[in-house]
């Protein structure tokens, strides 16, 4: 049985959330999340989370099920998400997959690259290193090895930091080679893939804007409560965008001026990074935010087409 996707992407900020719920009701869809953060429990103002109305509009997945000290990782991500695409297609509903974690999507739509095996005595080494000194110092050197392996992976990282050290020794060649030189496995899926894109300069103000909101709404006392329930500062969950700043703000590193100047940089930064990603995708179809008309014709067509070459094959296999 063809199993028929539409996945909304885009940088933070865009408005996914709302072009995904206004589209998917439409088509009587169901949503299912790819992004990296909103996935933890009790992480809602600074990964703007779906609310509980966007949640009425709209059957969501994949949100809000994680908790905050467990490590959550694509190969997770992918079975997960497998699952409620074949639970939502049962149901009759057609599955939009939305968000902004690119390597998300990319491993949902075509496999994780399987890579060769590791050396366990590099990786046992590199492990107690990183326990004394820590995954900070270690992706320093990655940077300076392999930047561009380096400015995709966070400091705190540190299996990615490791596995990316650990290929470099092992071969003498950067992960990012392995990378471009690996042919991912054609698309498991038959997939309308819409990207949403906006002006640069209007993209960075309503995130700036937004920034503004998160902490009119509280984030520094999420962050406060995550800390409370025990959540520390250092888990991979909390040093993410937003909630690494709003901890550095409270254990005095910097000021809260500083705070929201830095989370606004480092966001429109990640933005820049997400448009970078999206823009190789060579069938990626781009649409403004606002134009849902013609993301509604762009779906339309897709799921009349599909259904097409579907009954042209059915034919040809009765013959």
């Amino acid at each position: 049985m063809e199993k028929k996707i539409i996945v909304i992407c885009g940088p933070t900020g865009v408005g996914k959330t709302g072009f995904a719920i206004a589209l998917s009701s439409v088509f009587m869809g169901e949503i299912v999340g790819a992004d990296s953060m909103q996935i933890y429990r009790y992480l809602d103002i600074g990964t703007a989370k779906p609310d509980t109305e966007e949640r009425r509009q709209a059957p969501h997945h994949l949100i809000d099920f994680v908790d905050p000290a467990h490590d959550f990782d694509a190969v997770k991500y992918v079975a997960k998400a497998d699952q409620a695409i074949e639970n939502i297609i049962h149901r009759g509903k057609l599955p939009f997959v939305a968000g902004g974690t690119g390597f998300y999507i990319k491993a949902l739509l075509h496999g994780l690259f399987k890579g060769r095996t590791a050396d366990e005595k590099i990786i046992a080494r590199l492990e107690a290193e990183a326990a004394r000194k820590g995954s900070g110092a270690l992706h320093e050197r990655l940077a300076t090895a392999d930047p561009v392996a380096a400015a995709r992976i966070h400091p705190n990282d540190r299996f990615r930091v490791v596995r990316a050290l650990e290929v470099l020794e092992s071969t003498g060649k950067p992960i990012t080679h392995f990378h471009e030189i690996h042919q991912f496995a054609p698309c498991r899926y038959t997939v309308l893939k819409l990207g949403l894109t906006m002006d640069r300069e209007l993209l960075y103000q309503r995130i700036n804007r937004r920034v503004d909101l998160m902490m009119e709404m509280g984030l520094v006392d999420e962050v406060k409560n995550l800390r409370q329930k025990g959540y520390s500062c250092g888990l991979k969950s909390m040093q993410s965008i937003g909630y690494r700043h709003v901890c550095d703000y409270l254990n005095g590193i910097t000021s809260h001026t500083e705070m929201i100047t830095l989370l606004k940089r480092d966001t429109r930064r990640y933005a820049k990074r997400q448009f970078t990603w999206f823009r190789n995708d060579k069938d990626m179809i781009w649409v403004e935010p606002h134009d849902l008309e013609q993301a509604r014709l762009l779906v339309a067509e897709f799921m009349t087409k599909t259904m097409r070459t579907t009954w042209s094959n059915d034919e040809t296999n009765d013959d």
